[in-house]
């Protein structure tokens, strides 16, 4: 314990930064404190996430049997996004008078607690009961997420700076790993004991955390900025960023919302195999983020175009997911499986470039390296992230309610596509105008040059 203070009082300077943490490079080996910082975001990144996926299989049809309608059912899933941007915002731009860790923790301790009372509204009335108590359970739920997550981020970055990508993207394991186990535990603790069980179990699992994480993890300390979210939106690159994780987003909470009862509709699957059937998106984002994020750091002038190839991937996904009607193609589950694969591995290729890429804008725009910057890119993505997560399962919801799960799929493709594109127009742009910039230089004599300067 006396180590781990240690370590702690090491990082708490005024800047909130280390002669270690900003001297170490990509092959030096790392320190104890970044080690047990490292375990820790881990653990958050797989608790959170199982806790959060096991409402995949289950729960729409549950709701369903309480009264509530599709289009009710992504609204419980969206709302959980919406809260969870007004907490990103909130809590990134505060990061530093909260404190990085307290934070962290009481994150997670609201979140276990959520998940325990969801567990208990089997007992509820069905009808507007039943539907008032999961929006308010999930909407406090979305706060500590949110706060979670926040400073999951921050501190990450925080702790390894010339390896941001790499280390985002191994935590993506754990990410993945509770978004893999979730669905599966869940289903088969809802058919072997009830609703309840799943709820129970893994909320306790969750609250284990809190204890673990007030031990393991360092405190950081940093000076406020003043810098805004605004300035951050002034950046067309940041813009367009931001877009791209808004289809990432939209189209996991789609899929959330309605793949469970197309594949139980369509294919006569039970809860337990949807569940397994989840596998097929959650597991190839598992094994390609940390290649991934090795990759974007060794290679930084890649994250452009695997953002463009990762977005036009993710299109052909959905577009064939259904498929499309207007190919003509008979969906069947081996396809389904597969496009899945197909969107798990894009998705991956979006995500993980986007941190590092926002966060080097800021600073090339002049924002202060430290905690607090790290804080608003956090929040930043978190907000935009849970824009997607409430537009994907409401919207979807509802072209699924008003047409149909394949054209519903086909708008994410579509969707998809355009940050592609987009992306693709402004890297191309970026680049001829980095071209252009040394000739035109070139061309200026030296002694006119001189008296410009002069």
């Amino acid at each position: 314990m006396n180590d781990n203070n240690m370590d702690s009082d090491q990082v708490q300077q005024t800047d909130g930064s280390t002669s270690e943490e900003s001297t170490s490079g990509p092959n030096q080996r790392m320190t104890r404190y970044q080690i047990l910082t490292l375990i820790s975001m881990a653990s958050v990144n797989f608790s959170s996430m199982i806790c959060y996926s096991i409402l995949g299989p289950f729960f729409p049809n549950e709701a369903m049997k309480k009264g509530a309608s599709q289009t009710v059912i992504g609204l419980i899933f969206g709302c959980y996004a919406l809260c969870n941007l007004m907490g990103s915002l909130v809590l990134g731009k505060y990061i530093v008078q909260i404190g990085a860790k307290v934070m962290l923790i009481s994150g997670l301790f609201v979140s276990s607690g959520c998940t325990i009372l969801f567990g208990l509204l089997d007992r509820v009335p069905e009808g507007a009961t039943f539907i008032t108590l999961c929006f308010i359970i999930r909407s406090v739920d979305a706060l500590g997420f949110s706060a979670a997550m926040t400073s999951s981020f921050a501190i990450s970055a925080k702790v390894f700076p010339n390896n941001i990508a790499t280390v985002l993207g191994s935590l993506e394991i754990f990410t993945g790993l509770g978004l893999i186990l979730g669905p599966p535990i869940g289903g088969w603790l809802y058919q072997s004991f009830g609703y309840e069980v799943p709820f129970m179990a893994l909320g306790c699992f969750l609250f284990l955390m809190v204890p673990f994480n007030i031990y393991i993890l360092p405190s950081f300390a940093a000076d406020p900025t003043k810098d805004s979210f605004f300035r951050l939106f002034t950046r067309l690159k940041i813009v367009l960023i931001c877009f791209a994780i808004f289809t990432l987003s939209s189209g996991l909470g789609f899929l959330d919302a309605t793949l469970s009862i197309y594949a139980i509709d369509k294919f006569d699957l039970s809860p337990g195999y949807v569940g397994l059937l989840l596998l097929g998106l959650s597991l190839p984002y598992c094994l390609a983020s940390p290649l991934l994020g090795i990759v974007s750091d060794r290679f930084p002038s890649t994250r452009p175009w695997l953002m463009v190839l990762g977005g036009l991937s993710t299109a052909t996904g959905f577009w064939f997911l259904g498929p499309v009607p207007i190919l003509q193609i008979q969906s069947q589950l081996w396809l389904l499986v597969f496009m899945l694969g197909v969107i798990g591995f894009s998705l991956s290729m979006i995500a993980i470039p986007t941190f590092p890429e926002i966060l080097n804008c800021a600073y090339e725009n002049g924002f202060e390296e430290g905690l607090s910057t790290l804080g608003l890119v956090s929040g930043l993505f978190g907000a935009v992230w849970s824009i997607g997560m409430f537009c994907g399962p409401t919207l979807g919801g509802f072209t699924t309610q008003q047409l149909s799960f394949e054209w519903a799929a086909s708008v994410q493709g579509g969707l998809a596509f355009l940050a592609a594109f987009f992306l693709g127009i402004y890297f191309l742009c970026q680049g001829a105008r980095e071209r252009r910039a040394p000739q035109i230089k070139r061309k200026i004599p030296s002694d006119e040059r001189t008296r410009l300067l002069s």
